[in-house]
C-alpha cells in the first residue's frame, strides 16, 4: 500500500532501500530513542530489518517527504502485531524532527489500522524522557495506560517507559483524508 499527502508519501520498504536507511537512521540520538534498534547500527543491521517476515496485519512504512526536488527518506512508521494488541512505532531522521511529519504519518496509519485492518485498540510506547514522541502520540488521541520498563537494545538495559492506547472507533473518523493507492 502507498499513502499521499501533500507534504509525505508512505510507501512499503524494499531490499534495495538498505543504503538509504543506514545513512538515515544511523544517529545516537535516534537510536536511544527506540527500544529494538541496535548501536552503532551498520548496513547489515537495515539488511536484517528489511528482510524481518510481517503478517498481513503488520505494515511497516518507509516515509518519504516532498520538500525539495525529488522526496527524500525522513523516517519509518508501522505497525507491530503484539501479544496482546498492535503496537505503533516510529522514528525520524533528526534533521525532520519538530515538523509535524511523525503526527501526519501517524493518522495515516491509525486509519489503516481503523478501516482497512478493522483493529480495536493500538498501544505505543515512549522513554520518558521523549517527551517529543509523548506530544506525538497525544495529538493522536492515545492516552497513557501503564508505565513499566521496555529493554533498549541500544541502551543495552531497561529504559523507563509510559504505554499509551487508542481505542479504534469509527467516531470522527474522516476517510477523505486517506488518499491510499494498493
Amino acid at each position: 500500500m502507498f499513502a499521499r499527502t501533500s507534504r509525505l508519501t508512505l510507501r512499503p520498504w524494499w531490499p534495495e532501500d538498505a543504503a538509504t536507511l543506514t545513512a538515515t537512521i544511523a544517529h545516537e540520538a535516534v537510536a536511544k530513542k527506540l527500544a529494538r534498534m541496535p548501536w552503532p547500527y551498520a548496513l547489515d543491521d537495515a539488511e536484517a530489518f528489511l528482510s524481518l517476515p510481517r503478517g498481513a496485519t503488520e505494515p511497516r512504512f518507509a516515509i518519504l517527504a516532498h520538500d525539495g526536488d525529488y522526496p527524500r527518506l525522513i523516517g519509518s512508521i508501522g505497525l507491530h502485531r503484539g501479544e496482546q494488541v498492535h503496537e505503533l512505532g516510529y522514528w525520524l531522521t533528526p534533521n525532520a524532527w519538530g515538523r509535524g511529519y511523525a503526527t501526519e504519518a501517524g493518522r495515516i496509519v491509525i486509519e489503516q489500522a481503523r478501516h482497512a485492518l478493522r483493529l480495536k485498540r493500538i498501544e505505543a510506547s515512549h522513554h520518558l524522557d521523549n517527551l517529543a514522541s509523548r506530544k506525538v502520540l497525544t495529538k493522536l488521541g492515545f492516552r497513557e495506560v501503564r508505565r513499566e520498563p521496555h529493554y533498549s537494545v541500544a541502551h543495552r538495559g531497561n529504559v523507563d517507559c509510559a504505554v499509551l492506547a487508542l481505542d479504534l472507533d469509527d467516531n470522527g473518523a474522516d476517510m477523505r483524508s486517506l488518499p491510499i493507492a494498493a
